[in-house]
């Protein structure tokens, strides 16, 4: 047996002996992505949510487009910065109504809050880093195609997702090949794709 075909049959065991490991399965069988707790409710608001707040049954109605920031607060005329902190809008509504009536700047006011758009991030190996937005069927790989997909040097396999200020480690090649592997998002949310060492 000359060098090259003892090379290759070499090659050939050594392939084989690492298909057979453990961890090493290359297509997907058997694989899974981590469960991801939901949060408590899609209703509850989260900083960067979009709101529209009007304000009627009163002598200056008025409607308010206002985005919430990642102190949980918003600004409204004359009452200032007012906290959103786990609020539903049906909620928020009542803490603003409520707000307007102790401060005396009306007696009664009817308030309504809908929210206009809800927000992950995406950043990292994407083609297009930044906010996407949320819609209740957005995965993990609709994310990185919304964001116009990977870069070259994307590690597709160990994206990171953050939840809730815990991170979890998404293998989106899986979730492309088995949809039942691609994570649900939720608002507010941020996936970040890694740079492949390589």
């Amino acid at each position: 047996m000359d060098f090259f075909p003892r090379a290759l049959f070499h090659c050939l065991v050594s392939a084989a002996l690492l298909a057979m490991l453990p961890g090493c399965n290359t297509d997907g069988v058997g694989e899974t992505n981590p469960s991801v707790p939901a949060t408590t409710t899609t209703a509850q608001l989260r900083p960067g949510d979009s709101l529209t707040i009007t304000l009627q049954g009163v002598p200056d109605p008025s409607t308010n487009q206002v985005q919430i920031g990642e102190r949980d607060t918003i600004s409204l005329p004359f009452i200032g910065t007012l906290s959103t902190a786990n609020a539903t809008p049906a909620e928020l509504a009542q803490r603003i109504r409520e707000t307007y009536i102790a401060r005396k700047y009306y007696t009664t006011v009817d308030v309504s809050v809908n929210v206009t758009e809800r927000y992950v991030y995406v950043g990292g190996e994407v083609i297009h880093a930044g906010r996407i937005v949320w819609t209740p069927d957005l995965t993990v790989s609709k994310a990185v195609q919304a964001a116009g997909g990977f870069t070259l040097y994307a590690k597709e396999t160990k994206v990171n997702l953050v939840r809730d200020q815990k991170a979890y480690e998404v293998n989106v090649t899986l979730a492309q090949k088995n949809p039942a592997q691609d994570v649900r998002l939720m608002p507010n949310d941020s996936v970040q794709v890694p740079r492949s060492p390589f």
